[in-house]
């Protein structure tokens, strides 16, 4: 590492509005990723990405293995949905979601065996159009909790010249370091990755963007980016400021390229490509291997966890058998959530199954989830200063109390992320997200 010149390294071209200073609590930052022992059955719902749910592709009483296909879809924005055991497709009905929405699954009952199914081979790989379609038969999924299929960002348009990929490895959420680990664990799946991905596509750059919390994660990357500008080659690192939501991709491209996504826009309208660090490492492994998403690395912590970690599990393994596999409760949870404090979902049942998009299992005592008292807003302003799309919640918030659609429209209240920024601001504490999500009903519900 000696021989790393200073401007191989790099710091935000541009720094956007509003975020909030979090306490990042990343106590499982220094646990290894350990694999969980196989499940005795697996639940796999066919809704586990934005976009189009699949159709079971396998019966009752089928025998599967490792990487069959159980789910697909003929529309264009779905990935299908692989085994990720070996068993006995034992039911296909509908269950509940962590969320409590009920969805279509299959029920797989491990035969305990793993076999690996014989049509599992490293797929050819020539053109852009052949990784497109590699990846979409893969199953992936955005890994950093967002489910938009991958295939999807990699099918780029020719009136859309892109010319950056950006690697987001900020993981910017309290709580969550899987991406942490992935950085240090994996780091030549990311390289390899990148190296493909740049020669198919032909990027000028690319940028792995990390924020500077990370030291260890920092030091590994610094030797897998280029250490000689002049040889032409073109990966960098970006430290990043630590600041909340710094992950969010509208974020990321201003940070790391100094071009704004317009709204309503993506990241290829201003020619670049993020994709999660866990994503671009699961693209070498299935180059390699042929294993499609079958598994992933899930952080499990909170103060109501007897053995916080981070842990590789199977898709369809139940959060209950996750919990006990980390020790159990320490004492009965107050909140249970998929996902990070700012944007995870409430838990309202341990037997759901472990989705694709699921980065992150956090239990949380009754002292710890405590939420600010409500009292009445003094207008001070907080909410909006902190809003990375600079919206004003609280005239949000009146507007949709009046279902006033229009006039929602006009204060841009589609843009938001629901990143919580301005929840966690407000010294009122106003449930600010929540009436985002109700003034995007009465827009859609007024179309």
């Amino acid at each position: 590492m000696s021989n790393l010149r200073p401007d191989a390294i790099l710091h935000a071209v541009s720094r956007g509005r509003g975020g909030v200073k979090v306490d990042h609590s990343k106590f499982t930052a220094e646990s290894e990723t350990v694999r969980i022992p196989t499940p005795k059955t697996v639940v796999l719902p066919m809704q586990q990405h934005i976009g189009a749910p699949c159709t079971p592709t396998v019966q009752k009483g089928d025998h599967v293995d490792i990487g069959q296909v159980v789910g697909d879809s003929d529309q264009f924005l779905s990935v299908p949905i692989h085994a990720s055991v070996s068993g006995t497709v034992t039911a296909i009905a509908d269950v509940k979601l962590s969320n409590g929405r009920m969805a279509p699954a299959v029920t797989i009952e491990s035969d305990g065996k793993n076999t690996v199914f014989a049509g599992v081979a490293p797929p050819e790989v020539h053109t852009k159009e052949d990784l497109v379609k590699a990846i979409r038969a893969s199953g992936l999924v955005g890994l950093g909790g967002a489910g938009f299929p991958s295939f999807v960002k990699l099918t780029v348009s020719p009136d859309k010249p892109i010319d950056t990929l950006i690697v987001n490895a900020a993981e910017c959420e309290p709580y969550i370091t899987v991406d942490y680990r992935e950085c240090i664990e994996n780091s030549w799946n990311i390289i390899a990755s990148v190296y493909t991905l740049s020669q198919l596509y032909g990027f000028k750059r690319v940028i792995i963007a990390v924020e500077d919390n990370k030291p260890e994660a920092i030091k590994i990357l610094k030797n897998i980016a280029d250490k000689d500008i002049e040889t032409g080659n073109i990966v960098r690192l970006m430290t990043l400021k630590s600041r909340y939501p710094q992950g969010a991709e509208k974020m990321m491209v201003l940070s790391a390229t100094g071009r704004k996504v317009p709204a309503g826009g993506l990241p290829a309208d201003v020619g670049c490509i993020v994709m999660n660090v866990a994503s671009v490492a699961f693209v070498a492994r299935y180059l390699k291997t042929g294993r499609p998403l079958v598994s992933r690395s899930v952080t499990v912590s909170g103060d109501c966890i007897a053995r916080p970690g981070n842990v590789r599990v199977p898709i369809g393994t139940s959060f209950a058998d996750i919990i006990d596999f980390c020790g159990g409760f320490t004492q009965t949870p107050a909140k249970i959530l998929s996902g990070g404090p700012m944007m995870g979902t409430a838990v309202v049942d341990t037997n759901a199954p472990l989705l694709k998009s699921n980065n992150a299992l956090l239990a949380f005592s009754a002292k710890t989830a405590e939420a600010k008292p409500q009292t009445a807003c003094i207008r001070c302003g907080r909410c909006h200063d902190v809003c990375p799309m600079g919206l004003i919640p609280t005239k949000i918030e009146r507007a949709a109390l009046t279902g006033d659609a229009d006039l929602l429209k006009k204060m841009g209240t589609m843009v938001c992320m629901e990143c919580g920024s301005c929840a966690y601001a407000c010294p009122a504490g106003k449930p600010l997200v929540q009436y985002m999500r109700l003034a995007k009903d009465v827009i859609r519900n007024n179309k």
